[in-house]
């Protein structure tokens, strides 16, 4: 993991613990700085430090960092750069801040990358098992977990995939949009679709993979047409949302609405009528 890294920045981000670290932030000319724990802080050549003594990256380490992450093929990982990120063969999502150029009201490409967020999955054993316990009393529904963005939705939706699969055998599917959610230990009885958008994932994944549950991850306003075809279907759905409050959610599809606070803690769990569940 991280070997995509530069030597030197490679070298410093070894002198931490990794089981902790969560961000890399490499911005061109300004100094590195990491996530350890839910905590920024900058990271010298020996590990964390002052912002004094903070390595500085250099645009010539970011452009290494996209080339060596997309395999030396730029060109193969496109249509995710027009997005907005990168997803490496180990699971780590890269976000890119640079300049966009458009064609025709489309990304046409993304030039001079100056900043790049750089997130490192973890496998979290059981850190889902009190949603498990308190939300699937009655068998298994649909949930949305909601917090702002850093907070372990994507870790926690990632253990409660294969808390379902070892102890329920069903048959589930998980639509990674961009490579991140299924970065770990899914269970035996899951099945992936990787980088299509969630609408196309949903229709192609019932007709194609007849899931009991579907797993998918920081759901926009559009998303939640493709819930909504899924739970009318009878599929439960476990996802995420970037929101603070239940009252900012859409459309009201879901058993369930676990409310985080703070890095994977659980706060609030709510019904679908609102109602506090124990």
């Amino acid at each position: 993991m991280l070997e995509f890294l530069p030597p030197r920045l490679r070298f410093a981000v070894r002198h931490v613990n990794l089981n902790v670290l969560y961000e890399i932030r490499v911005r061109s000319d300004k100094p590195l700085m990491v996530n350890l724990g839910g905590k920024f802080c900058f990271l010298g050549e020996n590990g964390v430090c002052g912002g004094i003594s903070a390595l500085v990256p250099t645009a010539e380490e970011i452009q290494e960092i996209i080339l060596t992450a997309s395999g030396h093929s730029v060109y193969a990982v496109e249509n995710q750069l027009r997005q907005g990120f990168l997803t490496t063969e180990s699971g780590e999502r890269i976000g890119i801040a640079g300049t966009f150029v458009y064609e025709n009201g489309n990304v046409l490409s993304v030039n001079r990358i100056t900043s790049l967020c750089i997130r490192v999955p973890h496998a979290i054993k059981d850190c889902a098992e009190e949603i498990y316990a308190r939300c699937f009393r009655e068998g298994v529904c649909s949930i949305l977990v909601l917090s702002p963005p850093g907070d372990g939705k994507t870790t926690i939706l990632r253990d409660l995939c294969r808390l379902v699969c070892e102890r329920t055998s069903k048959n589930v599917l998980v639509s990674d949009e961009r490579g991140e959610l299924s970065a770990g230990d899914l269970g035996q009885t899951s099945d992936v679709i990787r980088f299509a958008d969630k609408l196309t994932a949903f229709t192609s994944g019932i007709r194609a993979m007849r899931p009991d549950v579907i797993v998918t991850d920081e759901l926009l306003p559009l998303d939640y047409m493709a819930v909504k075809r899924a739970v009318e279907s009878g599929i439960v759905v476990f996802a995420s949302a970037h929101l603070r409050r239940v009252e900012d959610v859409p459309e009201k599809l879901f058993s369930r609405y676990i409310l985080l606070d703070g890095l994977g803690k659980v706060g609030e769990i709510l019904d679908g009528e609102g109602n506090h569940v124990a």
